[in-house]
C-alpha cells in the first residue's frame, strides 16, 4: 500500500476521504484498518444517557453535513449511523474489525521493501510507504493508583464503562476527576442515587460568556505547545475550563457540585484523607480521563524523553513517513478534519518525492 489510516474515527475517516479525493483508491493505493466493531469511532461506546443534544458541539465530516439529528436520541446512535453512511456514500471500504499489533520497519533485505514500514493486525501485515495513526483515545482509559486501592469492596468503573445511572439507583457513588464528564455523570446520578461526592485534583474552573474562535485558538495553542516539546498531549477541554450553563448553575446551587480535595487513600469502605475525613460509598467512578493509543507505534522509537511525541504538523518528527491525526491539538472533531487533510497533503508531497527519487531501471537491469 502507499498508505495504511489505523482507526476510523472522525480523524481516520477525514483522511480516507481526502485520500480518495487525491486519487488514491482503497484497498489498491491505501487501506483503513479499524478494530471496531462497526462504524462510529469512539462515539458507539458512549454510554445511552449521552443523547445527541448534550453533545458539545459535532463537527461534520468533510463532504457531508449530519442534518436532521433528534437530540433526544443517544449519541452513539446518531453518529454511529452518520459515520456508517458517511463510509457508504464515499465508499472507503473499513476493514473492521481489525487489531493493529505492532507498526515497525519492513525487512529492507527483501526487494522494494527497504525504507517501507510493516504493519502488523489480525488481518495479516500490510507493507505501506506511510502511515496516518487516527487511534484516539477511547482504548487508553486512565486509571489512576491510591494506596488501599485493592481493598475497597464496593464497586469501581471508569468512565469507559460507564453504563448510565439507573444502576447507581440508591447507592453511595463518589465520581473522581474535574472535566465535562465528571460533572455529566455526577448531574445525572444525583437524581437517583443515596447520596454523590465530587473529588477534584484541582479547584475546578469554571468559564463564563461565549468560547469563540478566538479563544478555541489559544486553548488549542496551549495543547499545541506541549506536544511541540515532546511531552503528552492534554485535552483541549483541559485548557478551556468548564462552561457554565443553566444545568450547572442548577447542579451548583442544589449542592451537586460542591468539590472535595483528592482524598490521601482508599479503605475497604470508600475514602480517608489525612486530616481523619472519611466518606464511605458503595461505588468509585474514575472519571478521570484518557491517554493516546498510541503503543502500537513503540518499534518505531517515536517517543521524546518527556513521554510524548513531537509532532510539526501532523507529522512525527522522528519519522515522516508517520503521520498522527486526532492527536494532541488536533483530538476535537474540527481539529480531526484539519489533521486529516494536512496529512494526506503531507504525505501526497512525500509519495511523489520518493518517485521522483526512484531511478528509472535500465535495459541491463530487467531480467529476460
Amino acid at each position: 500500500m502507499d498508505v495504511v489510516v489505523i482507526g476510523a474515527g472522525q480523524a481516520g475517516l477525514s483522511a480516507a476521504f481526502h485520500l480518495r479525493r487525491a486519487g488514491l483508491e482503497p484497498d489498491r493505493d491505501f487501506v483503513v484498518l479499524d478494530h471496531a466493531p462497526r462504524p462510529g469511532g469512539a462515539w458507539q461506546f458512549r454510554w445511552p444517557s449521552l443523547t445527541y443534544g448534550k453533545v458539545h458541539g459535532m463537527h461534520a465530516l468533510p463532504g457531508m453535513e449530519l442534518t436532521g439529528a433528534d437530540p433526544a436520541r443517544p449519541s452513539s446512535e446518531v453518529i454511529g449511523a452518520y459515520f456508517d453512511s458517511y463510509e457508504q456514500t464515499f465508499d472507503l471500504r473499513i476493514h473492521r474489525p481489525v487489531d493493529v499489533t505492532a507498526v515497525r520497519e519492513a525487512d529492507g533485505g527483501r526487494s522494494g521493501e527497504a525504507g517501507r514500514l510493516l504493519v502488523e493486525s489480525s488481518e495479516g501485515a500490510y507493507v505501506t510507504r506511510a502511515l496516518i495513526n487516527a487511534t484516539g483515545t477511547w482504548d487508553r482509559p486512565f486509571w489512576p493508583r491510591y494506596p488501599g486501592q485493592e481493598t475497597f469492596r464496593g464497586r469501581q468503573l471508569h468512565t469507559a464503562g460507564y453504563p448510565g445511572p439507573e444502576e447507581f439507583a440508591g447507592k453511595r457513588v463518589l465520581v473522581v476527576g474535574g472535566g465535562a464528564s465528571g460533572t455529566q455523570h455526577l448531574m445525572e446520578i444525583a437524581d437517583v442515587a443515596d447520596g454523590t461526592f465530587w473529588v477534584t485534583r484541582r479547584e475546578p474552573v469554571w468559564r463564563e460568556g461565549p468560547f469563540g474562535e478566538v479563544e478555541g485558538r489559544a486553548a488549542v495553542a496551549l495543547v499545541e505547545e506541549r506536544v511541540r516539546q515532546g511531552l503528552p498531549p492534554k485535552s483541549v477541554v483541559s485548557v478551556t475550563g468548564l462552561p457554565l450553563n443553566d444545568a450547572i448553575r442548577a447542579a451548583r446551587a442544589r449542592g451537586i457540585l460542591d468539590r472535595l480535595p483528592m482524598f490521601d487513600r482508599i479503605t475497604p469502605t470508600g475514602v480517608a484523607w489525612d486530616d481523619g475525613r472519611t466518606v464511605n460509598v458503595d461505588v468509585i467512578l474514575w472519571a478521570t480521563g484518557f491517554r493516546a493509543a498510541i503503543d502500537h507505534l513503540t518499534p518505531l522509537r517515536l517517543r521524546e524523553p518527556g513521554g510524548g511525541i513531537r509532532v510539526e504538523g501532523t507529522r512525527a518528527i522522528r519519522d515522516e513517513r508517520v503521520h498522527l491525526v486526532g492527536y494532541g491539538p488536533s483530538a476535537s472533531t474540527i481539529g480531526a478534519n484539519r489533521a486529516g487533510r494536512a496529512a494526506v497533503s503531507d504525505i501526497r508531497r512525500l509519495l511523489r518525492h520518493e518517485t521522483a527519487a526512484t531511478p528509472a531501471a535500465t535495459p541491463a537491469a530487467v531480467s529476460v
